[in-house]
């Protein structure tokens, strides 16, 4: 149900109804007339729950929590008036009697049961009007919405509530990359790759993949935004051609996630259609309400949607290699991917490194390497000749010296050309050019040589120039994240000991770039300042003592230092205006209140202003607020408040690890302090998986048990919410209560590891003797959870050591089979089958199989899977509706048309005679209207309660 009260409290009045109407067997006649009424009643209730599969907007909720009230006080008011009218029946003798009742002989309708007949009378009017109110669009017949398949639905959207809808699914933009990448590319550079054999047969061939492998420097990212930009011109006035893309970058993985990444090609597609697709408004109603985000098996299944409304789809991820493989982020995101090709008309165009864990993901694809040709070469450094001395650009043929000797080096990488052109730049005669490239390096170590080179650049320096240099590459090396120009101006301007930033001090952003030796650039676009290449990266993480050893403990004094400003006096914020207002003006607060423990934990010095800081609570709490606070995203209310507001300086460096911060607030701190939930240090620690910092916390006396108040875990809980595996070990050997459930929905540390999908942890508890079918409040088992969630190791795990296979829980009645079908987990419904799951396995709420719930859903593969093992394809709920009916209610294009193929019933009828026409009607659902006219549905049919 979609409107404001629970499903149970709607079904409690459908049941209700149910059995009063039970009672009225046998009834006198004087009892027909309201017979008749309770059952119309009921009918129109259980009618009602069909409509409610839509959404309803305030107005409408509150209007129908009105009526289902008035309906059920009449029926509790007429069962009780009913017992009036009953009597016990006589026993064989006259002297004792049995239980049965009976009905007392009446000659006329009672007067209390004509005012009932009235009240309900009234109810079921005004249910009826509300529900025409709903369907007039489709009491007026199905063809109006056969007459409005292409109609455009722009003018009756809100650009407003688009916006926020878009913003909703993610705030990540890769559309300034593209264009600062494209604006990169020199004229006519990459076209080879656009003329060449393997890409014409990509962009006119349906759901190919194009897979451009090449070496560090080729050029990948460029040839990338080219391809991108052709596509865009290519198609530009097809609208029915989707494009959309991703730049994977090894510095942004906290925000690269599977479900991130998957989010942002969601959004992509959405704002390319005229109006945004059902299935993402439907997502955002969802959520938007408990201000959560979806799963990423939500975001597949409206990206596999939005794909398939397209006539083709084209989509490029651009080094596939720099992302994450923690959480099997990459190998989640191309299965996505691919199972989205698979199910539309996608083509997928991908670059990477020659690594054999990614390669071998694209085994029969098309397949062209990347390398920089001479002739791109050429033009690149053809446009660069101006940055070199002036008595270069005097000489064409010292000009073509430098173009040859270059080009015959670098070997098909564009990086190499760059970096060997900027040693060039401070020559100062034509002898010294020629020396310079006569010595360029070569071989098995060419960028390290070239990076080297770079840096004895820089040493080459005037002492202020070196300095500068060292600071602005060490922080962007060091950095937790992307640095803007502005946050790193701001880094470098700070002084240890000054109460305030003092503007004067910061340094020019082309001075920044200049003393960096070619080894810094700016995104135009984005304005992030950044290392030329993620080789650059690489190579001052392995030198990084060479070059800035004690780059940590610097960047930890600064970040401390900026925490200690007077801003920061005056605490926490008290509302978000006020919040953001400070964000606004201390451009590096956000950073370094997420960022500060990291860093000192890196560091190889210990700094002692970090005590200090802690121990001013005002600062802390100003930290505390910055690094908790969610940012909002468009349309939302404004930030996340549910901050600790009374969180120590010991609670801060418990959740970043700083072992000798908590070794010093200890002294003057209790173990058990709690913040403004009750949470404690121990707990933030076990919740960061910081192990020593755990072990100190119980060494000197933590409670181990101790829970907050606004979650009701444990520590144990706490690790095995987040995968803590080792932390988890040791707070088991500390003797952590092992069946400890959670205040708010009394789950086990087994269920919160099931449910997050941390197989180890499932394991380490198992084998301390967890607990297998531990109950939470709802009466979900591990084994629920995990299959809810769709983690096939851990539901294999947990069936191999004896799970029940047909658990259900209270509030669903739902077994594990149901839910993955519900899910779309193919892998785990596979599973379950091959163990023996129940194929007909029905909930004691709506009756549902398996099959229903995934044709509901709109799980193509599962539909398959399930109908090859043998489901009824007929199976009826307990309003009679089909697996065909719920596909067409959903609007499930794909299914419709499986279920049809397999022999589906096409005029089948759920109670109230309605037919999957009727329900893809109901639903505006255009495509599988037409889906099902062209099959050979009865246009004209009409159902019981709108003919």
């Amino acid at each position: 149900m979609s409107f404001g009260f629970s499903v149970g409290d709607f079904i409690a009045v459908i049941e209700l109804a149910k059995r009063i109407r039970k009672e009225f067997i046998d009834a006198p006649g004087q009892f027909k007339d309201i017979s008749d009424e309770v059952r119309s009643l009921s009918i129109v209730l259980q009618d009602l729950e069909v409509l409610s599969e839509r959404e309803l907007n305030n107005e409408e909720t509150e209007e129908l929590h009105e009526i289902a009230s008035g309906c059920r006080n009449v029926l509790e008011k007429l069962e009780l008036t009913l017992d009036r009218y009953h009597e016990l029946e006589p026993g064989p003798k006259g002297v004792s009697r049995s239980i049965k009742r009976v009905w007392k002989r009446l000659k006329w309708e009672p007067d209390d049961i004509r005012d009932l007949r009235s009240r309900i009378i009234a109810n079921i009017t005004l249910l009826n009007t509300f529900q025409g109110k709903l369907a007039s669009q489709t009491s007026l017949a199905t063809k109006v919405a056969v007459d409005r398949l292409n109609k455009r639905q722009d003018d009756r959207e809100c650009r407003e509530e688009r916006q926020t809808i878009l913003e909703w699914l993610t705030t990540i933009d890769y559309a300034p990359q593209q264009s600062d990448f494209i604006n990169r590319r020199e004229a006519g550079t990459g076209q080879w790759l656009i003329d060449s054999e393997e890409y014409q047969t990509w962009v006119k061939s349906p759901k190919k993949t194009l897979f451009c492998p090449g070496i560090p420097g080729a050029g990948k990212t460029i040839l990338t935004a080219i391809t991108i930009d052709d596509l865009t011109m290519r198609f530009r006035s097809e609208v029915d051609i989707g494009i959309a893309y991703l730049y994977c970058n090894f510095r942004r993985q906290d925000e690269q996630k599977a479900d991130d990444l998957l989010a942002s090609l969601l959004k992509q597609l959405s704002q390319e259609r005229s109006s945004l697709p059902d299935s993402v408004k439907a997502l955002y109603e969802k959520h938007k309400d408990k201000r959560t985000r979806p799963t990423l098996d939500e975001i597949s299944k409206t990206f596999q949607s939005v794909t398939a409304m397209f006539s083709k789809v084209f989509i490029i991820i651009d080094a596939v290699d720099e992302c994450r493989t923690t959480d099997g982020c990459r190998t989640r995101l191309l299965t996505e991917i691919f199972l989205a090709q698979a199910k539309s008309r996608a083509n997928i165009f991908a670059t990477s490194r020659f690594l054999p864990e990614v390669t071998e993901r694209f085994e029969g694809s098309i397949s062209l390497e990347i390398r920089a040709s001479e002739e791109d070469v050429r033009r690149y450094l053809d446009s660069c000749m101006f940055r070199l001395p002036a008595f270069v650009s005097r000489s064409l043929d010292l000009q073509e010296e430098i173009k040859t000797g270059i080009v015959l080096l670098v070997e098909g990488m564009f990086l190499l050309a760059q970096l060997y052109l900027d040693s060039l730049i401070g020559k100062r005669s034509a002898k010294a050019i020629r020396t310079a490239i006569a010595k360029l390096p070569t071989g098995t170590n060419i960028y390290d040589c070239a990076y080297n080179n770079a840096m004895d650049r820089v040493e080459g320096q005037l002492q202020d120039q070196k300095e500068l240099a060292k600071q602005v590459l060490s922080w962007i090396t060091c950095a937790k994240r992307p640095l803007t120009t502005l946050e790193l101006q701001h880094a470098l301007a700070i002084e240890v000991g000054d109460s305030e930033l003092d503007e004067e001090n910061l340094p020019q952003i082309e001075d920044m770039v200049s003393v960096c030796a070619g080894l810094v650039t700016i995104d135009e676009e984005s304005g992030i300042i950044r290392l030329v290449h993620y080789t650059t990266q690489e190579y001052f993480e392995r030198t990084q003592k060479q070059w800035f050893s004690n780059a940590q403990t610097n960047i930890t004094t600064i970040c401390i230092s900026y925490l200690l400003f007077d801003e920061f006096e005056s605490g926490i914020c008290q509302n978000d205006d006020e919040f953001e207002q400070r964000l606004q003006s201390n451009k590096l607060y956000d950073y370094v209140a997420h960022n500060w423990g990291y860093h000192a934990r890196e560091a190889s010095n210990s700094y002692q202003g970090i005590t200090e800081f802690l121990q001013k609570q005002c600062q802390v709490e100003a930290s505390s607020q910055a690094l908790m606070a969610v940012k909002p995203w468009s349309g939302n209310k404004g930030y996340s408040q549910e901050i600790p507001k009374q969180m120590t300086g010991l609670h801060l460096a418990a959740y970043f690890g700083v072992d000798s911060a908590v070794r010093d607030l200890l002294g003057s701190n209790s173990p058990d302090s709690k913040d403004s939930y009750n949470q404690t240090p121990l707990s933030w620690a076990a919740q960061n998986g910081h192990e020593a910092i755990v072990t100190l916390l119980l060494d000197r006396g933590a409670e181990l048990e101790a829970k907050d108040t606004k979650s009701g875990l444990t520590p144990l809980s706490w690790a095995a919410r987040s995968g803590r595996e080792a932390v988890a070990t040791l707070l088991l050997d500390r003797s952590a209560e092992l069946e400890a459930k959670d205040t708010k929905s009394g789950l086990t540390p087994l269920s919160w590891a099931a449910r997050r999908g941390h197989k180890a942890i499932v394991t380490l508890l198992l084998d301390r003797g967890a607990e297998l079918e531990a109950k939470d409040s709802r009466r979900r088992t591990p084994l629920l959870w995990a299959a809810r969630r769709g983690h096939e190791a851990i539901v294999t795990l947990l069936l191999d050591r004896g799970a029940e296979l047909e658990a259900k829980d209270t509030k669903s009645n739902l077994t594990p089979l149901s839910w993955v079908a519900l899910g779309g987990h193919e892998a785990v419904v596979k599973l379950l089958l091959d163990r023996g799951a129940e194929l007909e396995a029905r909930d004691s709420i709506y009756s549902r199989t398996p099959l229903s719930w995934a044709a509901m859903s709109g799980h193509e593969a599962v539909v398959t899977l399930l109908l090859d093992r043998g489901a009824e394809l007929e199976a009826k709920d307990y309003s009679s509706r089909t697996p065909l009916l719920y596909a067409a209610l959903s609007g499930h294009e794909a299914v419709v048309t499986l279920l049809l193929n397999q022999g589906a019933e096409l005029e089948a009828k759920d109670y109230s005679s309605q037919t999957p026409l009727s329900y893809a009607a109901l639903g505006g659902h255009d495509a599988v209207v037409t889906l099902l006219l062209d099959r050979g549905a009865e246009l004209e049919v009409k159902d019981s309660i709108y003919s």
